[in-house]
């Protein structure tokens, strides 16, 4: 910069100072005369053509005027910066000390590592940590309670930090807007006050119930992990299109609750009894029936006032029980024991194409389709964290790219002063010269 400066008070002391010619009289700008380039001698006796340089010392000039005019028309687009109240707490501005370091230090890189870091850690301490009835406690206990202190205390400066430099909450972009600084907020706040308490109040109040609150902290990992971010946020989309799938299922299991109420109600209450003891002969009791399993020990017979398999649960009695035992079905836990007691009750020959059209219809149709809503929800949310992150990257290329288009206009423009001046030196200098040379009769 020193150098084009030095370049620009140089040539502006060549054009204002006089070329002199023998009589001592100075050639200037404005004695020069007013011709276009090509313009041919006419009107008063004695004209002469323009040379050739000056002719191409005033067309460059004529160009460069053009190519000034041309770039003026240039629209450029302008580049969205990040958006940040004029206030912050009614009363920090942009230009705060306070608030333009508390903005430097929550933007940094760094510091978002170290807030992870800090949560992981707590995570450990949270796990290392164990409870002891009646208030007891150990040396491990006694000094993990000292660094919960430092946890909370790096917690609130980053609460206290992200507040100031992008307000509360009545702004948008302000702290609180922001659903996982708000689930934030609510740990720290709930940190506070049961610390606060505890050592307030120490024998009139407990803040046992305050504490386990702890266990949250875990979920800030949330705010500061992008990818969880995307997953939670898939989940929390799909709510509504799951919902729609639930009605759909409990439909299914309304509709075969139903059809088993009707088929097995009753069914599954008989089992093998010693006739002479008339107690249950079976280790393990299951369903007995006409049609299915028969009692071949000696002295057995297939007897009612039995409570039925899974301490008379797992039946189609009615119409609840009979609900909760095709959900059994649906989930796939425990439904070939359901199938088995089914058919020792009523044979094998058609409760099957019962329970396999439930498993499909039920189990891998239906349930299969909450699977495909996550998947669906969870693509569009990748791909709109990947355009947000597409986004950001682009406007700091852009910023980046505005700048240098600033600093090489400079450039450009202190250049073309630089050519213009010298170009114009050398014309009048040649001029004086065919002046002098006139003059003389060379």
């Amino acid at each position: 910069m020193t150098l084009y400066l030095s370049f620009y008070f140089l040539s502006a002391t060549l054009i204002l100072t006089p070329s002199h010619d023998p009589e001592g009289k100075g050639v200037s700008l404005s004695s020069l005369p007013s011709k276009q380039p090509g313009e041919q001698p006419g009107g008063e006796e004695g004209d002469k053509p323009l040379s050739s340089a000056w002719q191409a010392a005033l067309g460059a000039t004529s160009t460069m005027d053009k190519e000034k005019q041309e770039r003026k028309r240039v629209v450029r687009k302008p580049i969205k910066v990040v958006e940040r109240p004029e206030r912050a707490l009614f009363c920090l501005g942009l230009k705060n000390p306070i608030r333009s370091l508390c903005i430097t230090i929550v933007e940094y890189k760094a510091f978002e590592y170290l807030i992870l870091l800090t949560i992981f850690a707590n995570c450990i301490a949270l796990a290392v940590f164990t409870p002891f009835p009646f208030g007891d406690s150990n040396a491990v206990n006694a000094t993990l309670e000292k660094v919960e202190y430092i946890f909370l205390v790096i917690f609130t400066l980053e609460c206290v930090m992200k507040i100031i430099a992008y307000g509360f909450i009545l702004h948008p972009g302000a702290y609180l807007r922001n659903t996982w600084n708000l689930l934030d907020f609510i740990i720290v706040v709930i940190g506070v006050v049961s610390t606060a308490l505890s050592n307030l109040m120490k024998d009139g109040f407990d803040v046992k119930a305050l504490r386990a609150f702890r266990v949250l902290r875990p979920l800030r990992l949330v705010s500061g992990v992008p990818s969880l971010q995307v997953v939670l946020n898939s989940i929390l989309k799909a709510m509504i299109p799951l919902l729609h799938i639930a009605l759909l299922v409990i439909f299914v299991i309304i509709i075969y609750a139903i059809i088993g109420l009707e088929l097995f109600s009753g069914k599954m209450h008989k089992t093998c009894f010693d006739n002479v003891t008339d107690q249950i002969a079976l280790d393990d009791p299951h369903p007995c029936g006409d049609a299915g399993y028969q009692c071949t020990g000696v002295g057995q017979v297939c007897r009612l006032y039995w409570e039925g398999p899974n301490y008379g649960i797992t039946n189609f009695d009615n119409f609840g029980l009979a609900m909760l035992t095709v959900f059994q079905c649906v989930t796939n836990e425990g439904w070939t024991n359901v199938l088995y007691n089914v058919n020792d009750a009523c044979g094998n020959q058609w409760p099957w194409i019962y329970f396999l059209s439930l498993i499909i219809l039920g189990s891998f149709f239906v349930l299969n389709l909450v699977l495909g809503v996550l998947s669906g929800e969870f693509s569009k949310e990748r791909e709109k964290a990947k355009a947000r992150g597409d986004f950001h990257k682009l406007r700091e290329k852009q910023q980046i790219e505005e700048d240098l288009r600033g600093y090489l206009d400079w450039i450009t423009q202190a250049g073309e002063f630089l050519h213009f001046s010298f170009v114009t030196q050398k014309s009048i200098h040649y001029y004086n010269q065919q002046t002098l040379s006139d003059q003389l009769g060379l």
